[in-house]
C-alpha cells in the first residue's frame, strides 16, 4: 500500500501536500468539489481538508501546526524539512474519505510531502481504588415526600380560582 492509497475505515492519518500553483488556484481548491478534482477522488468531505498558505501559521509554523494542532508525534516530524516549505499546502485527513477506500491520483501541481498519524487516545485505564468509586458509596438520601408539592398546587389552584371569580364578578 502506498501513501496515496487509502484503506477502508482508515482513521487518524494526515496527508500533507504542497501546492505548486498560484495563490488564486490554491484558494480555488477551497470551493466544493475542487479538491476532489485536484486529488482525483470524488466525494471528499471538505470540512476535513485544510488549504492555507504556510505564512498564515506565522511563528507556529508547519511543524507546530502538525504537532500541536493536529496531534502528530514529534518523532514523525522533520522540523528542517517542514520549515523549508513555502507557499500553499493542503492537509487531508483520513476522515475526508468517509470510511471508503480510495486511490489518490493528484494533479501534478499537488505534491505529497508526507503521511503522518495522529496520536490515538488511550481509553484503557486501571482500576480505580478509591472509596468513592465503589458501588453504592454515595450517601443515601431519604425519599422525598410528595405532600408539600400537593399542598402548593392546591394553594395555587385556589388563588387562580379566586382571581377568575373576581374577574367574572367585575365583568358582570
Amino acid at each position: 500500500m502506498s501513501d496515496l492509497t487509502v484503506a477502508p475505515h482508515e482513521l487518524g492519518v494526515l496527508r500533507l501536500f504542497q501546492l505548486d500553483m498560484r495563490p488564486e488556484e490554491a484558494k480555488f481548491l477551497r470551493e466544493p468539489g475542487a479538491a476532489d478534482q485536484a486529488l482525483g477522488v470524488e466525494g471528499l468531505d471538505p470540512d476535513q481538508i485544510d488549504i492555507f498558505p504556510v505564512s498564515d501559521l506565522e511563528d507556529l509554523g508547519l511543524y507546530g501546526y502538525l504537532n500541536e494542532g493536529c496531534g502528530v508525534a514529534q518523532d514523525q516530524l522533520d522540523r528542517d524539512m517542514l520549515d523549508a516549505i513555502e507557499g500553499w499546502v493542503m492537509v487531508l485527513r483520513s476522515a475526508a474519505f468517509k470510511g471508503r477506500a480510495a486511490a489518490i491520483k493528484p494533479d501534478p501541481k499537488v505534491r505529497l510531502i508526507g503521511l503522518y498519524t495522529e496520536e490515538a487516545t488511550n481509553w484503557a485505564g486501571g482500576k480505580i481504588e478509591t472509596e468513592s468509586a465503589k458501588p453504592f458509596s454515595a450517601p443515601q438520601t431519604p425519599p422525598q415526600d410528595d405532600k408539600p408539592r400537593r399542598i402548593g398546587s392546591a394553594v395555587l389552584a385556589v388563588v387562580i380560582l379566586l382571581i377568575i371569580g373576581g374577574a367574572l364578578w367585575l365583568i358582570l
